[in-house]
This record gives C-alpha cells, structure tokens and sequence, in this order.
C-alpha cells in the first residue's frame, strides 16, 4: 500500500453555500446486468458503442483528481460504473486511493462478483461497501437485472464480505410499483439484526430510457408507512449534513432502514455531490445535460494547481437544484444515463 498523502484543506462553496465534499467516480460505463431501471437491454444491446478504452481515465488519473479534489475539501469518494468490478484490477485503485490522508472510500457495486473480490479490496483498504439488491426472489430479481445472475448470486457475495470484515454494508433497493414493492418488508427483516443497512430507493428520472412515470413511484411515505406496519420504526437524525437517506431505527433496538426520496421529498439543498464519469467528464448534478471534460487537461501537463483551479471554478460556479424544481418542462432536457454518471 503506498504511503499516506498529507494534504492542506481549502475548502469550496458552490453559488448556494453548499461545500465540496462528496466526489463519485466512475471506473466504467460497462456492467453485466441490464437493469430496466438504468440500462433497459433495447436501449444497451449487443450494438451499443461503449467507451473504448483511450477514452478511459488510468487510475494514475483517477488518483491525480481525487488527490486534488481532497485539498479542496471532499472528504469521501465512492467507486462506481456501470458495474466498478468489472474493471480489471480494481484493487490497485483501491490501494492507491486509500493511501490519502483522512479519504472515505466506498464502493457501490450490484454484488454479481463480490465473492471473487471482496478479500481482495478488504486487503487493498476499501472502506465501505453499498451493494444493490432490488428483490430476494430470483425470478423477480431477474426480470428486474434481465441478467443470468441471481439474487442468491448476490447474498453470496453479501456473505463473502462480511468474512472479509465489511461490518456495516449498506443495501439499496429501487422500489417500482407492481414489480418489487411487495418485497419491501421481506427484505428490511431479511437483514434486520444483522449491522446492515437497507435502503429504499425511489425509482428516479435519470437518463431517458428507463420508462419513468410517476405512477411507477412508490413514495418514501408509504414506503416507511408500510415498514412501520410490519415492524416498528422510529425517525433518526442524520449521521451528518447532506445525508441523502432519510433514517429511520426498529423501534427494538435491531438496526435501521433508509429512505431515499429524491422524487417525493428532494434534498438537493444541503447536496454535496460532484460527480466524475469515466470518460474525464465533471458533473455537477446527477441529472446534468452537458459535462465538463476534464480529460484534455488531465493529459495536457497541467499542473495540480491548474487543475485545482478548473474544479474549483466548476464548483463555484454550480447551482444545481434539479429534483427540487422537477417539472413536465425540466423532465425533457437532456441527461445523461445513470450507467455512465455513476448514480
């Protein structure tokens, strides 16, 4: 593992008094599910271009940003895709990136190959794990993936890293009416008691080909409404500011679930979220029509402090509120797919 990188913190506001301080990557825009939710299979066939890989920053790259980008004052970066264990030899990244001082690394990942690598990224310094994991019922879970793999697949994976030492793994559910949101309660007391977390997702208008309609949204409310029913819940505190889940505890003490309501209740006032696809390209919002390529000047010979500058200006620059101005006139502009963003 290389040695710690110590670096001043500079932080930076966007336009609305919001910090840097969350940075999502991107290590592919590739992933071996096709979920109907982000890469519905007519839009992400077998025809489908994806980013050759010239295009694709090194990890080498990938570390510069990050580096830079902690000075600035991020304080946590989430590995996604696509499907981030898809790119070979992730753990190198991993190690990379955990050699920077005080830097929260995560990874989210659909939990198909989990069992091949979760040693592996324990060992490299990985931090934290979010897995996906839409239905406990195989067939359900295949037509939500329309992949080979199956939910079993996954809580293999799941029990894998918990003998790496992955204590606290975070679950993240994408809710669809009348396909999974009968398994709301099944699977919160599947992993009642056991330190992880679910969370419940409603299902979001990122990208244009996933089918979105309001009426296919099951509500945060109804969602805790349901779990409460079933199982007892009391409302949290936030662990800190800009927390995107909404909290709620089993009212005996087992644990917790979590509530993301980006559709019903946005929370894009405290977000503090920049985003880097794998390509080199900035966004600033999830659901950003135009990204800032950062590639060219990555490649250029620029100096960290040039770099800083360009982040910086993006930043401050920012003042990005789509979900809490959502309309029939903002659902139509352009935006990129969540495969190729990160989530």
């Amino acid at each position: 593992m290389p040695a710690t990188t110590h670096l001043p913190i500079l932080p930076v506001l966007d336009r609305l008094a919001r910090p840097l301080r969350d940075l999502r990557v991107s290590v592919t825009d590739r992933c071996n599910f096709r979920c109907t939710y982000c890469m519905p299979r007519e839009h992400f066939g077998a025809q489908h271009r994806f980013l050759p890989r010239a295009e694709i920053l090194s990890f080498e790259e990938i570390t510069r940003v990050v580096t830079v980008a902690r000075g600035l004052g991020v304080q946590k970066v989430r590995l996604t895709g696509g499907e981030p264990l898809l790119r070979a030899q992730l753990t190198e990244l991993c190690a990379m990136l955990s050699g920077i001082d005080g830097l929260d690394l995560a990874l989210t990942t659909n939990g198909s190959l989990l069992d091949r690598h979760a040693r592996a990224l324990a060992d490299a310094g990985l931090g934290r794990l979010t897995v996906s994991l839409d239905s406990l019922d195989d067939e359900t879970f295949r037509r939500m993936a329309d992949a080979e793999y199956s939910a079993t697949d996954v809580l293999r994976g799941i029990e894998a890293a918990e003998r790496a030492g992955f204590g606290r793994i975070k679950l993240n559910c994408v809710v669809r009416r009348g396909v999974n949101d009968g398994e709301i309660v099944a699977l919160a007391r599947r992993f009642k008691g056991t330190g992880h977390v679910v969370r419940f997702i409603e299902f979001m208008d990122v990208g244009l080909t996933n089918g979105w309609r309001t009426d296919a949204v099951v509500t945060g409310r109804e969602i805790v409404e349901r779990l409460d029913r079933e199982l007892g819940l009391v409302p949290l505190s936030p662990a800190y500011s800009g927390e995107v889940a909404r909290r709620y505890g089993y009212r005996d003490g087992s644990g917790e679930v979590g509530v993301i309501t980006s559709v019903s209740q946005p929370f894009c006032g405290d977000c503090a979220r920049l985003r880097l696809a794998a390509d080199g390209k900035l966004y600033t919002c999830l659901f950003s029509a135009d990204g800032h390529d950062l590639r060219p000047t990555l490649r250029s010979g620029a100096s960290d402090e040039a770099l800083a500058d360009y982040i910086q200006g993006l930043w401050r620059a920012r003042e990005d509120r789509y979900s809490e101005l959502r309309s029939a006139r903002t659902r139509g502009l352009p935006r990129p797919e969540m495969s190729y963003v990160g989530g």
